[in-house]
């Protein structure tokens, strides 16, 4: 294995990675600016945390953690239910400020994206860092919250970079101190290595990115698989990966579960659960106009062991109806008299392009035009007056009653105060001013 440096000229490119910090607990800190330096957790409604603030994290929470358990930890912590459509809301503006300073912005989930800032030095009369520098400042003091910041000659390096100082940090990995930012990041670290890539390379001695990097270019060929040959370039300070500013329009498969308190034996309310699961994934799947040809559903008992079964369509389909009956058989064989629920869930497979099928001889092309018509005219109606105005008779019980109840009723701050012109199935597309820090 070579032992030279690697040495490049400092930045051929400009990828930057810019990372939420908490970002859940973040969004609730920054609309309310009395919660900050206390620990907050979200995840109320589910009865374990979905995320914590930073200031809980150092007292040892950490996601999935029992909510009884954080109280005795952290007696005085802010538990509060999941508002994902706030925190879309954050997401969506955080977005908007990254384009601000370049159009090459890649969404990579709801807290973390990628931008090409290559060529900007000239227009903006400063350094890459100032660039990145600045983009991190705006987010910051526009929508109240803290993100750490990664800048580099590709994305798995910038990523490693946002990773380096968190929380609230900033760390540029210029092409000619490349070495020595890898030599102290364990190769299990690296995005896109994972448990079973990392085994491998430990049997080589491998144990740092740095190890890894340096390895030959033939050897790293005959040992690994793409994937790994391009994370190896991308270390090397080839950018592979490019920057995808596209939205997201390809999927495998589209999931959708949901948690309810308390737990239920109810059969038709269960059942009602997992129908709204499919309205969910459906509307998802014809949004990004595709089809399915394969159904998996699954039930989560009170103790957390799930039962599931699949099955294959008969044709591509994005329509409930369509689907009922089929729904109703695989429910019937997962379903136990007496057992205590706590979730459900389904997933559309095979997902493939909606226009795309061809009818058989025996499809009765009518029947497939006029449930087209239908959905389109209630996606329509969606558009128009909110997610579900319309739904099915069998999801009819979870549409007309709360999700959680109990101590678990709670509903998410914002839902409770509307901005003008916003109504009880419609809030405005645009994120709420959040207080300047301090």
């Amino acid at each position: 294995m070579p032992e030279r440096p690697i040495m490049i000229r400092s930045w051929p490119r400009a990828i930057v990675h810019l990372d939420g910090d908490a970002f859940f607990a973040s969004c609730e800190q920054a609309m309310h600016p009395e919660w900050r330096g206390r620990a907050v957790i979200t995840g109320k409604e589910r009865g374990i945390v979905a995320a914590a603030s930073y200031e809980a994290k150092a007292k040892g929470v950490s996601r999935g953690t029992p909510l009884w358990e954080v109280k005795k930890i952290i007696p005085d912590a802010i538990i509060v239910p999941s508002d994902y459509e706030t925190y879309s809301l954050f997401s969506e503006r955080m977005f908007a400020i990254m384009r601000r300073f370049t159009p090459a912005v890649e969404e990579y989930s709801i807290d973390e994206g990628f931008a090409d800032l290559t060529g900007l030095r000239r227009p903006f009369h400063c350094s890459y860092e100032e660039i990145a520098r600045r983009m991190k400042a705006a987010v910051q003091e526009e929508l109240g919250l803290t993100v750490s910041v990664g800048l580099s000659l590709s994305k798995v390096l910038a990523k490693i970079g946002s990773k380096f100082k968190k929380p609230d940090g900033f760390t540029p990995i210029p092409g000619r101190e490349i070495h020595k930012f890898l030599a102290v990041t364990p190769v299990e670290k690296v995005w896109g290595i994972g448990p079973a890539t990392t085994a491998y390379c430990q049997k080589f001695g491998i144990r740092t990115a740095l190890d890894f990097a340096l390895q030959n270019a033939d050897l790293v060929a005959a040992r690994y698989a793409k994937p790994q040959v391009e994370i190896w370039e991308e270390l090397n300070g080839a950018s592979v990966y490019p920057v995808t500013t596209a939205a997201k329009d390809e999927y495998a498969t589209i999931s959708k579960t949901r948690t309810f308190t308390p737990a239920s034996a109810d059969r038709d309310y269960v059942y009602a659960q997992l129908s709204k699961n499919l309205e969910n994934a459906c509307i998802k799947a014809r949004r990004h106009s595709l089809a399915a040809r394969g159904l998996v559903v699954y039930l989560r008992r009170q103790d957390f062991e799930s039962a599931g079964v699949e099955a294959d369509l008969t044709r591509p389909t994005a329509y409930p109806i369509e689907m009922g009956g089929l729904l109703r058989s695989m429910f019937d064989r997962v379903f136990r008299r007496g057992v205590l629920y706590r979730s459900t869930g389904v997933i559309l497979t095979g997902l493939e392009p909606a226009g795309a099928r061809q009818l058989s001889l025996f499809e009765p092309a009518l029947k497939i035009e006029k449930m087209e018509r239908l959905y389109r005219a209630l996606d329509e109606l969606d558009a128009a007056n909110g997610k579900h105005c319309v739904y099915t008779a069998a999801a009819a019980a979870a549409h007309k009653t709360p999700q959680h109840v109990l101590d678990r009723g709670d509903v998410p701050w914002r839902k409770l105060n509307r901005l003008p012109g916003e109504t009880k199935r419609q809030h405005l597309r645009l994120p709420m001013l959040a207080p300047k820090l301090t």
